[in-house]
This record gives C-alpha cells, sequence and structure tokens, in this order.
C-alpha cells in the first residue's frame, strides 16, 4: 500500500469517526432503547463504514415527547433569531465543505466533486429560509360592509416528521429543515438507512449553531416502519414532509389520513427530454448529459425518457454516447473519477434488468449496456440505448442510474403527447431555438417543472415539486416556508 493510499484511508476513518453515531433525542445523543445497531455500507467497496443505531418504536415515542415539548417554546422564539441559527448553520457548513464532502461520497457513492457542490447547495437552502424567517406575512383590513376587521395571521403548524433520501442526503435535510426551523415547528428527522451520516453531522452543526435542545431529533433506523406507524398515530404530530418513492408516498399519505397530517410529497419522476428539430445540437447533447448524470442519474430530476426528433437522432445519439462513454467511472474519492457506484445491490439490478429488457425488445446499446464486474461495488457505466421501443419498461419506470434511452419523434404534438403519456410528473427538459415553441411546450407539458434549454433546475430560490403522481406541496422558493404555516383567520368587533 502507498503512502498515498494509507494517508487517504486514514483520512477516510477520520471523517466517519467524527460523526455521532447515536439517536439525537431531546438534545442528547444516546443509543437504540433497545440496544439494536445497523451497518453503514461504502458502495464503492460494499464493505462496512460504520454502525449506527437502529431505532424503534420506544425511541420514537421518545422524539416525539421531545419534540412536543420543545414546540411551545421554540414557535414563541423571535423569527430573528430563527434565522440566525440558520444563518451561523449555513457558515458552518461552507466552512467544513471538504470534510461533508466526503463523508457524503463514503456513504453515498458519488464523486467528491458532485458532493461538494452538494454541500454548498445544501447549505443554501439555510441561508435562503434565514432570510424567509423574519418575511413570515399576515393580513389586516376592513371588512368589506364595515363592521369590523379581518386578521389574518400564519402560525406554525407545530411538530413535523421529516423523511429524507439516500441520492441527496444532506441537501433534502436542509430543504426541509431549513424552513421547518424558520417557521417555529419541531422536528423529528429520519435520514434513509443507507446514509445516516450526512444527517448526523449536520445535526450536530445545528445544536453547534445554537438549536435549542428538542427542536431537531434524528433517528437512524433500518426499520423504518417502526418509526412512522407510531408517530403518525400520534395526535401530536402535525406534519409529514417526505422525498421518495411514489409507493411508499401512498402508503405515507394512507397512514396521514388518521391524524388529517398535513403533508408534503416529492415522489417519483419519468422526466422527458425532449430535442426539437431546431434545437442547438451542441447546447442540447450538454443539457441531456447533465439532466442525466447529475448524481449518477440517480435522481428524481434526471432524464428518464429522451425524445429527439428523427431529423437528429442519429447526431445527437452518437455524440451523447460519445460524451457519456467516456466518463471516468470509479470509487469517488479517487482523482478524476466522473461516475461512482450506484447505491446498492438492488439498485444495481434494477437498473441491469431495465436495459436487458430494453435490449430484448430491439433496443440497441451504442455506449455501456452491462454491470462493471472487473471491481468490488455496485457500478454501471453509462449507456445510451438507441431504437428503445415505446413499450420499454424503462419508459414507464425510474432507471434511477446512468442510462439514457433515446426515442425518435416526427413533430410537436408527438412529443407532448409521449412526454405527457405518464403517472408522473416532476420535470422536463426542452432544447429549442424557438421562444414560441418553447412557451408551447411549457404550458402543455404536465410537469411542476421544466427546464428551458437547460439540464439542471434545482436552486433554493425556486419551489420546487410536481404534479399528478410526483407528488403534493413544494419545497424552497418563497412558497417553501408555507408547508409549514397554518393561515389563522380572526374576526375583530371594532
Amino acid at each position: 500500500m502507498s503512502d498515498s493510499t494509507e494517508g487517504n484511508g486514514k483520512r477516510e476513518q477520520l471523517v466517519v469517526e467524527r460523526v455521532p453515531k447515536a439517536l439525537l433525542v431531546g438534545g442528547r445523543w444516546r443509543p437504540a432503547s433497545d440496544g439494536r445497531e445497523y451497518e453503514v455500507e461504502d458502495p464503492s467497496t460494499a464493505r462496512s463504514l460504520c454502525a449506527v443505531p437502529d431505532a424503534g418504536a420506544e425511541d420514537a415515542k421518545a422524539a416525539m415527547d421531545a419534540a412536543a415539548a420543545a414546540q411551545e417554546g421554540w414557535a414563541a422564539t423571535a423569527p430573528r433569531e430563527r434565522g440566525e441559527i440558520l444563518r451561523r448553520a449555513f457558515e458552518l457548513i461552507v466552512e467544513r465543505q471538504e470534510e461533508l464532502a466526503l463523508l457524503m461520497t463514503l456513504e453515498m457513492g458519488k464523486p467528491v466533486a458532485e458532493s461538494r457542490s452538494e454541500v454548498l447547495y445544501a447549505a443554501e437552502f439555510f441561508r435562503w429560509f434565514s432570510e424567509e424567517a423574519v418575511r413570515i406575512e399576515g393580513d389586516w383590513r376592513t371588512a368589506p360592509d364595515g363592521n369590523g376587521r379581518i386578521w389574518v395571521m400564519r402560525r406554525p403548524v407545530g411538530p413535523a416528521l421529516l423523511i429524507t433520501p439516500w441520492n441527496f442526503p444532506m441537501a433534502m435535510g436542509t430543504r426541509k429543515i431549513g424552513p421547518a426551523v424558520a417557521a417555529g415547528c419541531t422536528m423529528i428527522v429520519k435520514p434513509a438507512h443507507q446514509t445516516p451520516l450526512s444527517m448526523l453531522a449536520l445535526a450536530e452543526i445545528l445544536g453547534q449553531s445554537g438549536l435549542p435542545d428538542g427542536v431537531l431529533n434524528v433517528l437512524t433506523t433500518s426499520r423504518p416502519a417502526e418509526i412512522s406507524d407510531p408517530l403518525t398515530e400520534d395526535p401530536r404530530l402535525r406534519k409529514l414532509s417526505f422525498t421518495g418513492s411514489t409507493a411508499v408516498g401512498r402508503k405515507l399519505i394512507e397512514l396521514s389520513a388518521r391524524q388529517v397530517l398535513r403533508t408534503s410529497m416529492e415522489l417519483g419522476g419519468n422526466a422527458p427530454l425532449i430535442v426539437c428539430r431546431d434545437a442547438d445540437l451542441e447546447k442540447a447533447v450538454e443539457g441531456a448529459a447533465i439532466a442525466k448524470m447529475r448524481n449518477i442519474g440517480e435522481a428524481c430530476t434526471a432524464a428518464n425518457r429522451i425524445y429527439v426528433h428523427s431529423d437528429l437522432a442519429e447526431a445527437f445519439t452518437g455524440r451523447l454516447a460519445e460524451k457519456l462513454g467516456s466518463m471516468v467511472v470509479g470509487r469517488g474519492t479517487e482523482p478524476g473519477t466522473q461516475v461512482g457506484p450506484l447505491i446498492d445491490g438492488a439498485g444495481l439490478d434494477k437498473v441491469d434488468r431495465l436495459v436487458q429488457d430494453a435490449v430484448s425488445a430491439g433496443a440497441r446499446a451504442v455506449t455501456g449496456g452491462a454491470p462493471l464486474s472487473d471491481r468490488p461495488g455496485y457500478f454501471y457505466p453509462p449507456t445510451v440505448l438507441a431504437d428503445v421501443p415505446t413499450d420499454a419498461a424503462m419508459l414507464r419506470e425510474e432507471i434511477f442510474g446512468p442510462v439514457a434511452p433515446v426515442v425518435t419523434f416526427e413533430d410537436d404534438d408527438e412529443a407532448i403527447r409521449l412526454a405527457n403519456d405518464t403517472e408522473f410528473g416532476l420535470v422536463g427538459y426542452v432544447f429549442t431555438e424557438s421562444l414560441r415553441r418553447g412557451i408551447r411546450y411549457a404550458e402543455e407539458l404536465e410537469t411542476g417543472m421544466l427546464g428551458l434549454n437547460k439540464g439542471v433546475v434545482s436552486t433554493p430560490a425556486a419551489p420546487f415539486g410536481g404534479v399528478k403522481q410526483s407528488g403534493t406541496g413544494r419545497e424552497g422558493g418563497a412558497v417553501g416556508i408555507d408547508e409549514y404555516l397554518e393561515i389563522k383567520y380572526v374576526a375583530v368587533d371594532v
């Protein structure tokens, strides 16, 4: 082993060791009530990084007790102070960017360069909502008949359960925690079992930034039903925010109905990317590569179906295959790596199943097309498929991997029909040099977001969310804090 390799290994170990391996309940770091733990895996090696507590029902009750006890005092805290806590946390995250990025790469697999970007993206949600905390608006007006006044105020919803995914383990946390803190809500956060370390590090930073005990409680677990079931049945819980699959989201919505909880659901996607006949080809290829390969393709915003006008299909497919095929696959901590491993064996098997299904139905692999078996971990190469039939399973399911299926179309009507032929509606992408055509697509595509000549739409300053079975509610932007506020109307007799 070289000195460099040994040094990197020690640095990785130190970064993991620094993170608390405990549940955070009422301001105290502690083990699970029954002492259970589970292993956190490095997807690039399939080896264990560490063990964390495996919380159960008793831990959920304790976290709910802590959140409920802290709610009244936290709601009464001055908005400026809530904002300053977020601002201090923003600064600490930026200061610790390198170690947080390495930690994220170790537990999730994405290249360190992408992890650095996510850390800064995550921090921006805290900066954004630190400014929104002091801008919670109300209304005061004379009643139309002149008899009295109409007073409208906004108050915190109350204790919230926040369930975050593994693909953006820090940013999806700050996107939920930021508005909850700004609005005056206490929280119980359950991170994905594959990637708990980024959330534990984030919780520690918030404590160091002055967040009072009990406002944020973190439960790591490999048995989520033992957490979600008792919490959603507890009348003290008033809000549920979930990012993840539509299948799990449906179950959580059913559970939420028992207590008529406020819900925010950011669910699955099946994003179409449309390259019109008049598109700038280079811009379209670059945008498609970004929209497809961000986060190794493991993103709900990833381009899942690429529709290209038949006049451009051959040139576009060739250039995209050349670009993706030249990307360096490797462990995310290795210099020069552009494509890391998938999250786990199940993710790898799903991607390969969808590719083989398409190929057996007539699709052609221009580049990639099979798992990389020459190394440990869960690696799949960037893959471009041409001649994908419209009934291929990958055009119905989220691929969640580095696979770009290309389908041709003849006119705008056909492209819009194909793009809308899905139960999902999170985001879409359109490449065209025509303003008129761009406006038509923006109005007729059934999505909550659209990238017009852009391969990335996400920003803390804009509302993020979808339509149809891609979810309800919006995160980020000026409306993001609304999900954590109730409207109260007071009729005033004067």
